[in-house]
Order: structure tokens, then C-alpha cells, then sequence
């Protein structure tokens, strides 16, 4: 009893055993998708999936040939580790014959079998693919080419072959299978043809041979495409219109003109023809106010393409409109541009484009586009951080409508150069900055915006945005005698660029003081006109021969540039030492009026003093020191009248004050107010 307790326990210990080493194997996966080529003449080759199995996997190929009565293994030295592929090798590869293929994958725990597979080497032979050694088109048969090829070497000579044709233009990336003939081609069109071939009984495809180039046979001209650009009408009626062509869509890639000719006359009236024949695809007629047609063919050796025709309004004569919106986009590498129309018959439409550049655009573009309300053109069609000009023309049968026109960039970038800037009508606390446009050919994307930086000496940097339609800005709340630093940014969607630095200086007396310089120079104390301000006062006198008693006549001479300055700060220093209580009222009321301001006036450009005689003024007291000679007080006494009234008549700029402008409004405080 206790002997067979004992046994049965063995036992049982012993199926346990077996179960967890069971449980615990891992055998390779099975073997499957086995395909096998036949490389005639090379090897017989079987790969599997899957494709890579860990490295401790070896694989081996069962394969029985000559019809079931040989078999062998590959590799022959159980080798193969890893690897889903195995080939067999000649002199044991025959042909006609049958085979069949088991791969065993085997890893230390164990072996896996595939399925048994069944091959006919017929089916599943791939040979040598056929030279190609002549593409040539058939003289008298148009739009054909005819190609030859050698038979692969690497062939059984009792195999039939069947062949696959490819081509393409030359120009193209997609190929078109053909097999046999070659039609129905283009004229005068470089073609590259490729071939492959494959016994007929096989599944199997030869690779492309190698690629050969034949041209067909060149025709007549395939036709034109005609266009126009309209220029104003000259003083003597004479309108200049400037013909345009280019091969017609669809023509031959190799085609090539020997000549144009046109000719054109007067709507209803062909008895005044005239005729013209050129070798350029532009030329520039003069024609009068009225319809006229003009006609345009291109020809070669062999003859004469189809007439385009266009039709040239009259000057008077009112085109239609029909385009309502229009707007261009940036995808990943095209320009599209799409429109908007109000007349449903329209589906004919030319499309216009040319750089904007700062010169007259010598070459313009376009494009036919039918049953459609966009179009599309490749970015490296256009250059970078050029500004193009695109219209749309609608038209119906022979008339053309009104243009809808945008500006596009294909990229922006920063500009190239900064505006350069002016700082004018410099006062106590105003300054008027002025910049000049970006040349187009510098702006390299749309000026969005202009950003003023400006900042006192020693000061906290300011900064002021303005639409890029503004050229022109004044800054306010300045302080009085201070030296600042401005400069203008210009920005595009990609960044700014900064432009020329410019210094200037506020006023310390408001130019006002011109004003009363006119009025109150007389009552000033002697210490004002120093004797340097007066040296440089060499205005020209002559004597009037005609003026028996001597009488001088002054004429116009401009002071020295800094006459002026000078001048104010000698009023100034003079103003610190006198009390104000000694000047007179209205003085006073000038000199601390802090917010007396003006407007200004849009820029104007510095134009020389306008050459008039100053007439002669009656003596007046002028506040001249005693002892000073008689060509002195002549000459102080003329530049007492040099009164804007006197000299700046139609706006002219007052020669003696920089950055004056005489346009300004003076708006007087009604109350003074302290000096700042």
C-alpha cells in the first residue's frame, strides 16, 4: 500500500514538472508568407515573414526538386541565423521543374515547421530586362516614334517574353505603360521610353531597362497665345498698345518660330490694313482712337500656325465689370490667387502679373484661365521679397472688362535699408519729423507700420507707432533746450529695420521771438546787439545812379546761417540778467507764454529766398548804439523788415530761421504762464 502511495506521488511530481517546463518553452514563431523567385540562370532565393526573429533563431530550408526525386536544405551547413532568406544555387537549379519548400525555424527550446509549399519554376522566373537601342521618329508619319530593343541575353531562347512599354515627356516626372507602338504623340516632343519584359508563363517582371530619348517629327506652328498692354493716348491722339505672344498652351516643348507677322486695321474698314513682320514676341503699334483688329501667326519651314486673334477698344468705349473681390493666399509652395464675379456667363478670364519695381516693369505676364475663378502659380516662379502687381481681366467673346488688381509677396523679409528722416519746425517743446518712403526695389514685404524712437540726452527712451501710410508726425511735450537722439523703424510682417540717427535740439525761446525780434528790437538795451551778430551782417548796398541826393537802395542778401542763433542766445543770456519786471508787458507775455503753439504745415522742401528789391522803410528808432557808422545801421534796419509778409509770399520758407515754415497758426495763451 505504502509502495504504490509512493509511485503515484513520483508520478504526479513528474507531470507537474513536465507542464511548467512546457508552459515555460519559447519556441520560435512559425514560419509563413513563404515566396519564392526564380533568378534564371542566378539562383532559386525564398524569403518569410517574419522578416527578423531574435538572434538565437536558426532557420533551414527543406526543398525536393527534380520533380520529388532529390532533395537537399539550405544552407547546406545549417548556418543561417536570423535571416529570412535562403538561395539555392546552380548546377542544382533545373528548369523546367517543380519544387517544394518547408522552413524550419529552431531555437533552443525547440523546432517550428511551415506549411509544405509547391513552386513551378515557369511561373515564377524573372529575367534580364531588354536594351533599348534606337527611339526614332518615321519620316512622313507625324507624332509617332518607333523603338527597337535587343531580347535579354539572360533568356531561355524556348520562352516566349511579353513586354510592358513606358514613357514620358521629357520635361515630365509621370510615366505613361504602353505596349508596342508608340502614337498619338506629340509633334516635335523629346520622349524618354523605358522597357521590361517577363516570360509569358511567369509572374514575375524584369527591372526597367535602361532609359532612351527619341523626338517626334516637327509640324506647322501649334498656335499663340495673344495679348496686350494699353498705354495712354499721345498729345497728338496716337495710342500706343503693346502686343504681347507666346506659344499657345499644349505646344510643343522643342517648338521653335522662324517669324511672326501682323497685321491689323480699323474696325469695319480692312481697305487701311497694315502689316508687319518681326522676330521678337513683342511689338508696340500706334494706333488711333478707334476699334481696331489685330491678327498674329508664327511660322516655321513647314507652315503656318492658326491666327490669334485680339480685338483694341476704343478710347472711349466703357468696358464691363464684373469682379467683385479678389484676394491671394500662401500655401506650402504656390501663390493662388481667387476672385469673386457677378456675371455667371464670364468663364474666360487673363491673368496679369509683374514685379512692382521703382522703374517702368519692362516684362509682363500672363495666363489664360478658363472655367475657373482661381489660379495658381509655383513660389519659385517669383522671386523672394519682390512686391508683384497681379489683375484679372474678365472676358466675354471678343471684349475685355475692367481689371480687379492686387499686390502679392511670395516672402517678406526685413527691409533692406531704414527711412530717412528730417527733423523740421524744431520749437520749445514741438518738433515735426518727417521720413521718406523706402524705395520698392528696398522694402522686400508690405511696410506695415513706422515706429519713432526718440530720446532726451541722458533721458528714458520714448516711442511712437504709426500707420505706414504716415510720413509725417509731430512730437509734443518735449522739454525746452534739450538734445535728443530720433530715428524711424520701418517694419514688414518679418521684422524692422531702423534708419539714419538724427540729432536735434529744442528751442529755449519759442520762435515767437522772431515775432517780437520785429516788434521789440528797438526798445532791446545795447548789450543784445553784440558787436559779433552785427560783423556778419555784410549785406551789399549800391548807389541808385538815378537818385540825385544819394539815396541807397539795400538789395536782398540772406544772413549768415548762424546770424540767428546767435542772436537768441544773446537774448537769453540778456533775459538772465534783467529782471523781468524792466521788460515791457507785451515782452513779458512772449517769454513766458510756455504754451503758446503752432500747427504745422505738411513738409515743404527749402527753396532759395524769392529775389526781390526790399523797399526803402522810414527812419525809425532802432535801438542802434551811438557811434556805430552809417552802413551798419543801414544794414541792421534792413533785417528789422525781413517780416514774413516781405519775403515768403506763396509759402516760400523763411530764409534766416531754420525749419521754418510760414504756414503756422500762433495760438496765444489767454493767460501766461510760468517758464518751464
Amino acid at each position: 500500500m505504502i509502495v504504490s502511495v509512493c509511485v503515484c506521488t513520483y508520478v504526479c511530481i513528474y507531470i507537474f514538472m513536465y507542464v511548467c517546463l512546457f508552459v515555460y518553452l519559447v519556441l520560435p514563431a512559425k514560419p509563413e508568407n513563404i515566396s519564392c523567385v526564380f533568378y534564371y540562370e542566378e539562383n532559386f532565393t525564398c524569403t518569410w515573414s517574419p522578416e527578423k526573429e531574435a538572434s538565437y533563431t536558426w532557420y533551414k530550408v527543406k526543398r525536393t526538386y527534380s520533380y520529388g526525386y532529390k532533395s537537399d536544405v539550405c544552407p547546406a551547413d545549417n548556418s543561417t541565423r536570423g535571416n529570412a532568406s535562403c538561395s539555392f544555387l546552380p548546377p542544382t537549379i533545373t528548369n523546367p521543374d517543380n519544387y517544394t519548400i518547408q522552413v524550419e525555424a529552431q531555437n533552443a527550446d525547440g523546432i517550428i515547421k511551415s506549411d509544405i509549399t509547391h513552386w513551378t519554376l515557369d511561373a515564377i522566373m524573372k529575367i534580364e530586362p531588354p536594351e533599348i537601342f534606337s527611339a526614332k521618329s518615321v519620316l512622313g508619319i507625324k507624332r509617332m516614334l518607333q523603338i527597337k530593343w535587343k531580347r535579354p541575353v539572360l533568356a531561355p531562347l524556348s520562352s516566349s517574353l511579353k513586354y510592358t512599354l513606358r514613357f514620358r515627356t521629357i520635361n515630365s516626372a509621370y510615366w505613361v505603360n504602353e505596349t508596342y507602338n508608340l502614337t498619338g504623340l506629340r509633334a516635335f516632343t523629346e520622349y524618354v521610353i523605358a522597357l521590361r519584359c517577363a516570360p509569358v508563363e511567369s509572374m514575375f517582371w524584369s527591372g526597367w531597362s535602361q532609359e532612351k530619348v527619341g523626338t517626334t517629327e516637327e509640324e506647322a506652328p501649334y498656335g499663340l497665345d495673344l495679348w496686350r498692354v494699353l498705354r495712354p493716348a499721345k498729345v497728338d491722339g496716337r495710342r500706343p498698345v503693346q502686343l504681347m505672344w507666346k506659344k499657345a498652351s499644349g505646344a510643343p516643348v522643342l517648338e521653335k518660330a522662324l517669324g511672326y507677322n501682323i497685321w491689323y486695321f480699323p474696325e469695319n474698314n480692312t481697305n487701311l490694313t497694315e502689316t508687319v513682320n518681326t522676330t521678337n514676341q513683342t511689338h508696340e503699334l500706334y494706333l488711333g482712337g478707334k476699334t481696331h483688329w489685330v491678327y498674329v501667326i508664327s511660322y516655321n519651314s513647314l507652315g503656318e500656325s492658326p491666327v490669334a486673334t485680339l480685338r483694341i477698344p476704343a478710347i472711349d468705349e466703357k468696358s464691363f465689370q464684373c469682379i467683385e473681390a479678389m484676394q491671394a493666399c500662401l500655401t506650402q509652395d504656390q501663390l493662388v490667387v481667387e476672385w469673386q464675379s457677378s456675371v455667371p456667363e464670364v468663364d474666360t478670364w487673363m491673368v496679369e502679373w509683374f514685379p512692382d519695381l521703382d522703374s517702368k516693369p519692362s516684362t509682363f505676364s500672363w495666363e489664360s484661365v478658363s472655367q475657373a475663378r482661381n489660379w495658381t502659380i509655383q513660389k519659385d516662379e517669383l522671386k523672394s521679397f519682390w512686391c508683384y502687381n497681379i489683375s484679372v481681366y474678365p472676358v466675354l467673346g471678343d471684349r475685355v472688362g475692367q481689371p480687379y488688381s492686387i499686390q502679392a509677396y511670395v516672402r517678406e523679409g526685413i527691409p533692406s535699408v531704414g527711412p530717412v528722416t528730417e527733423a523740421d519746425n524744431i520749437g520749445v517743446k514741438t518738433v515735426t519729423i518727417t521720413w521718406k518712403e523706402i524705395p520698392k526695389s528696398q522694402r522686400n514685404g508690405f511696410i506695415r507700420n513706422y515706429t519713432i524712437f526718440y530720446q532726451a540726452e541722458d533721458g528714458k527712451e520714448f516711442s511712437k507707432t504709426v500707420n505706414s501710410n504716415i510720413l509725417q508726425y509731430g512730437l509734443e511735450s518735449l522739454t525746452r533746450k534739450t538734445s535728443y537722439t530720433l530715428q524711424v523703424m520701418a517694419s514688414t510682417s518679418a521684422g524692422g529695420k531702423n534708419g539714419t540717427t538724427i540729432n536735434f535740439k529744442t528751442l529755449s525761446i519759442s520762435e515767437y521771438f522772431l515775432y517780437a525780434l520785429d516788434k521789440n528790437v528797438g526798445g532791446l538795451p545795447n548789450e543784445l546787439l553784440t558787436t559779433s551778430c552785427v560783423d556778419k551782417l555784410n549785406l551789399k548796398e549800391f548807389d541808385d545812379p538815378m537818385n540825385m541826393e544819394g539815396d541807397r537802395v539795400l538789395k536782398p542778401y540772406s544772413a549768415p546761417s548762424d546770424f540767428i542763433d546767435k542772436l537768441v542766445v544773446n537774448f537769453e543770456n540778456f533775459l538772465e540778467e534783467v529782471s523781468t519786471e524792466e521788460l515791457g508787458k507785451g515782452q513779458e507775455n512772449i517769454l513766458k507764454d510756455e504754451k503758446n503753439e503752432y500747427v504745422t504745415s505738411p513738409y515743404w522742401p527749402y527753396r532759395p529766398p524769392i529775389s526781390t528789391e526790399i523797399p526803402q522803410r522810414k527812419p525809425q528808432h532802432s535801438g542802434i548804439p551811438e557811434g556805430t557808422s552809417s552802413e551798419t545801421k543801414e544794414q541792421l534796419s534792413s533785417v528789422q523788415s525781413l517780416r514774413p509778409e516781405h519775403l515768403c509770399e506763396e509759402g516760400e520758407p523763411n530764409p534766416y530761421l531754420k525749419n521754418s515754415v510760414m504756414t503756422r497758426e500762433f495760438v496765444t495763451s489767454e493767460k501766461p504762464q510760468d517758464e518751464a
